[in-house]
């Protein structure tokens, strides 16, 4: 089984087929393809490092790009996803925990990332245990893959998923925050300061209310500008 992969397929019945294959019955069609097979390590790590080089214009060089401060915590979740699932929770947690001392990145040993994970910047960017982020997927700061809250999630049973399923070439803008064992489909785009807690299609953009102009003695207006109507407020 693939490090990288869940170590429960019950726990995400998106990625899995609809029905049994021995009935006869038609296979869905997955609403995300979370991660590809795992690589080795040094791939893995490689490839992180020539996602920087790639997707960051502030970094011009290989030996810049590692100290990029996600990359950092990037590599120490490879490491302490392939020993969580191991079996060595508390050296895994303990290697999470100075990795987000580190870079300000949570990132639980138990969560699933697939390869060429892009996080800009990384502060305060928080993924839980049961989360999956597909290929190719890039987040900015303060970025949430959390749960909906302990008082629903203690009465979800054993193994059920708490966390997103982040589909492949997602972008997750600065401050959104998704809740909840939902799936972001395949090329979503969710804008800076959205909030989601349902299931959005693969191509769909989910965008937060732009900013409010209030000049001096007139009324409010809506920024309509091309750049609030393909991005919601804040940075990428």
């Amino acid at each position: 089984m693939s490090l990288l992969s869940p170590t429960k397929t019950e726990s995400h019945p998106e990625t899995c087929p609809a029905s049994d294959p021995a009935s006869g019955a038609a296979r869905r069609t997955p609403a995300a393809t979370p991660a590809s097979p795992t690589p080795r390590l040094l791939s893995a790590l490689r490839e992180d490092l020539h996602v920087v080089l790639a997707r960051d214009p502030s970094v011009r060089s290989a030996k810049e790009a590692v100290l990029h401060p996600a990359l950092t915590a990037l590599w120490a979740h490879r490491v302490a996803h392939r020993m969580h699932g191991r079996g060595l929770r508390i050296p895994a947690r303990l290697l999470a925990r100075w990795a987000r001392r580190v870079t300000a990145v949570e990132i639980h040993p138990g969560a699933v990332l697939g390869r060429r994970v892009f996080i800009d910047h990384g502060a305060g960017v928080v993924i839980g245990e049961t989360a999956v982020v597909g290929d190719d997927v890039t987040m900015y700061h303060q970025v949430t893959l959390g749960a909906v809250g302990w008082w629903s999630d203690n009465k979800r049973p054993e193994g059920d998923r708490r966390h997103p399923v982040v589909g492949s070439g997602v972008v997750l803008g600065a401050n959104s925050t998704v809740l909840g064992p939902v799936t972001l489909g395949d090329r979503a785009v969710i804008g800076a300061q959205a909030l989601v807690n349902k299931d959005v299609p693969g191509g769909a953009r989910v965008l937060a209310p732009t900013a409010v102009i209030r000049e001096p003695g007139r009324r409010p207006e809506l920024m309509e500008d091309v750049f609030t109507v393909i991005a919601s407020a804040g940075s990428w």
